[in-house]
């Protein structure tokens, strides 16, 4: 019979578990978004991240026997009875959330360029939330003195972290995509900024017509004052 995990390896084994579930989770996930997704690019790097998350839940797996414990997606720190029993209902719980979690990605959106981009921000942060397992499980590695947990999760965080970048450059041009699919070009801008510019295109021309009268208007002005000034310096040569 094999001998119970230390509290140390206990506690790897625990966050390690973590991590498995997400990627055991997220296998599903990805396998329905490349069947719905159309650009060549996209798809091929979904398909590439596919491959890493299956070769992720495989090395944590590993690592996790290694250290005397069992995979499976449950927080729970020992391979006892009790946790087998959890882990085994939080596995299938797991599994059925993602397995249901695919014919609803399948429906997002009114447009194509619009599930796309409500799947992209899904994986981001997804992303995100691999990446911080990885950081805190090298962290915790680290701070035990295990080189072997702290290399592979230093590793998987590097693609997750790639993953993330792709995502946030791609993320942006499907939500061009999705202005220029499903918005008119007369409609994509505020109805108060066309209001403003008609305001002021109507106040040009009478601004430009009220001018002349007023300079006609201060032309009689003129023409008063100069003749009561030839009129004070008649009066002054008489004098």
């Amino acid at each position: 019979m094999a001998p119970e995990p230390t509290t140390r390896e206990a506690k790897l084994i625990q966050y390690l578990n973590e991590a498995y579930g997400k990627e055991k989770e997220l296998e599903t996930a990805l396998k329905a978004h490349i069947s719905m997704t159309s650009r060549d690019a996209y798809k091929k790097r979904l398909r590439e991240h596919l491959k890493e998350t299956s070769a992720q839940a495989k090395g944590l797996e590993r690592r996790i026997k290694q250290l005397g414990g069992k995979a499976e997606a449950v927080n729970l720190p020992g391979p006892d009875v009790a946790s087998e029993a959890a882990a085994k209902v939080t596995a299938a719980a797991k599994k059925g959330v993602a397995l249901a979690q695919g014919p609803l990605h399948a429906i997002r959106g009114t447009g194509e360029a619009e599930k796309l981009l409500k799947n992209a921000k899904t994986e981001l942060f997804n992303e995100f939330e691999e990446i911080a397992n990885y950081l805190a499980i090298e962290e915790l590695a680290n701070g035990l003195y295990d080189r072997d947990t702290a290399k592979l999760a230093r590793e998987f965080r590097r693609q997750e972290e790639r993953m993330a970048g792709f995502l946030q450059k791609l993320i942006p041009q499907l939500a061009k995509q999705v202005v220029r699919d499903e918005v008119p070009p007369r409609e994509r801008k505020p109805a108060t900024a066309a209001a403003t510019r008609t305001a002021t295109t109507t106040r040009t021309p009478r601004a430009a017509a009220a001018k002349p009268k007023t300079a006609a208007a201060k032309k009689p002005a003129t023409r008063t004052r100069t003749k009561a000034a030839a009129a004070s310096a008649s009066r002054a040569k008489k004098s």
